[in-house]
């Protein structure tokens, strides 16, 4: 590891390639840097959940048939169309880039560069040349990855798997189609330094299929990357786990020495033990590491579970930018005038008429236009500790006694940050068993679920925020109501709150 800081900041340096040196990423420079961006889900491969749809309409394949359905084969071939031409926009890679991120994540549907025959479709490269080439113009790097591979390789709806099997391995044709995806992607983009590199497969093989396939998955990977090393030999490579990308099993040798391998983090505890496995891995063989999807969570776990990553070097991409009706993505998309007759439908209720339903998508086009959607700054606050919104007493600091908190005496909890030595207690002790980590749709905390730190006097945490944070605009908010017994003062890389009496810490506000 390099005692030189990583350059987190903006812009990307698009003047050579990013690459893998000793267990971190360098950019053209030789600087070490860290990951921050976000994934641009749904565009090239729509997933019903950002369209409140349920099962049923889930699937890229599902959601077609609906809109289909609802419009007209003709209709509907004009609304893809427009919906592809009008979802991402420039200017929202500007308010990445401006936001002070590095990098996007692009997920690519086989189907949208490549038809059933394997034949490529050069109108969906052009729509990935327009992302590189605003990019570009932005100082933003571009990670490729095959969300959707031909067959599927999850076997799930996030995938577009024609029926709901992991057929890429099970069928020769779709294998192949896969090395022809990766040869035409790395041919066409071997000289491109906007692209940060290739993200093989989202999430290959989860549940039972992790161990069914895991061989296969292996050979398959060894065999993408020696397709891509044959007309590309620059571009980071990057390698996924199996089980929603959190089982790194296969994982026990380097198969190029240029590649990266990558883990998904979602509703589950926000601690140095939640990824130890994966630390394990980058210091037995030495690759570098990257959280390469995460969120769907309140504001107070995104703050705490980023603040995780970048304690241990490891860049980040949370997923996903935009979506309809959220509150825990950057941009929320106001669901169109009759969008439940929609919703209604695609859960089995009645059908509109077509001119109804064409009225409803037409006004849902215009509302995913960036400048009509609302922005929820205090998500990307909450990534970047820019002035967060809300910061749970859990959330302090990873990098251990003397530095990140000081105790004299403690408690801890197990299963929750339990390798520090500080007292984290139920609000209401007994009232649940376990942890609840799955507000994915952004509320806070129930009283049940509520977690206090226990302070004794003189004890101490320190919460990690930009230097942009407002420390007077800051209150604390206590089990026992009362913060005249706490103390907030400035720090190194943020805020200390001490206590001059015993107290019970439950979150710090931003006013």
């Amino acid at each position: 590891m390099s005692s030189k800081p990583p350059q987190s900041s903006r812009p990307a340096n698009l003047s050579g390639f990013v690459r893998a040196k000793d267990a971190r990423l360098i950019d053209a420079n030789g600087d070490f840097i860290l990951l921050r961006g976000v994934g641009l889900g749904n565009w090239l491969l729509p997933e019903g959940y950002m369209w409140k749809f349920g099962p049923g309409a889930e699937s890229p394949r599902e959601i077609e048939s609906l809109v289909s359905k609802l419009l007209g084969e003709e209709s509907a071939k004009v609304f893809w169309n427009d919906f592809r031409d009008l979802f991402i926009s420039e200017a929202e890679i500007e308010m990445i880039a401006e936001s002070g991120f590095n990098h996007v994540r692009l997920p690519i549907n086989s189907r949208a560069i490549m038809d059933e025959e394997g034949l490529p479709l050069e109108e969906g490269f052009i729509l990935i040349d327009r992302i590189i080439a605003w990019c570009r113009k932005y100082n933003l790097w571009v990670l490729l990855d095959l969300h959707g591979a031909p067959g599927g390789q999850t076997g799930t709806n996030i995938d577009d798997s024609p029926n709901n099997r992991p057929e890429l391995f099970m069928e020769r044709r779709y294998w192949d189609q896969t090395l022809e995806i990766w040869r035409l992607l790395a041919t066409r983009y071997a000289k491109e330094t906007v692209v940060l590199g290739y993200d093989l497969l989202n999430e290959p093989l989860p549940n039972e299929w992790q161990y069914q396939y895991s061989d296969e998955l292996k050979t398959l990977y060894r065999e993408l990357t020696s397709v891509i090393r044959a007309v590309d030999i620059d571009h980071l490579i990057v390698y996924e786990g199996t089980h929603w990308s959190t089982n790194w099993e296969i994982f026990t040798e380097v198969w190029d020495e240029n590649s990266l391998l990558q883990f998904h983090k979602y509703w589950s505890v926000p601690d140095t033990a939640s990824i130890q496995k994966f630390l394990d891995v980058r210091d037995r063989i030495g690759l570098p590491i990257y959280m390469g999807e995460g969120g769907e969570n309140n504001l107070e776990w995104i703050y705490t579970a980023f603040r995780l990553y970048e304690n241990y070097d490891i860049g980040w991409n949370f997923w996903p930018w935009k979506k309809i009706d959220t509150k825990t993505s950057p941009l929320s998309v106001n669901a169109p005038t009759g969008w439940e007759e929609i919703r209604n439908f695609a859960h089995g209720g009645a059908i509109p008429s077509k001119e109804r339903a064409k009225s409803i998508f037409d006004e849902l086009l215009i509302n995913f236009r960036f400048e009509n959607c609302k922005w929820r700054g205090e998500v990307v606050n909450a990534m970047l500790a820019q002035n967060p919104t809300v910061i749970p007493a859990w959330g302090f600091g990873f990098k251990g006694f003397g530095e990140s908190y000081s105790t004299k005496r403690s408690n801890p909890l197990e299963g929750m940050r339990s390798q520090d030595s500080v007292t984290i207690e139920y609000l209401r002790p007994g009232s649940r068993e376990g942890f609840n980590f799955e507000q994915s749709d952004g509320r806070e905390y129930t009283q049940a679920e509520e977690l206090v730190v226990r302070l004794n006097q003189d004890e101490w945490l320190e919460y990690e925020v930009s230097s942009t944070t407002e420390l007077d605009r800051l209150s604390i908010q206590t089990s026992e109501g009362d913060s005249t017994c706490l103390t907030l003062t400035a720090s190194e890389r943020g805020f200390r709150v001490t206590a001059q009496k015993s107290v019970g810490l439950l979150r710090i506000r931003s006013t």
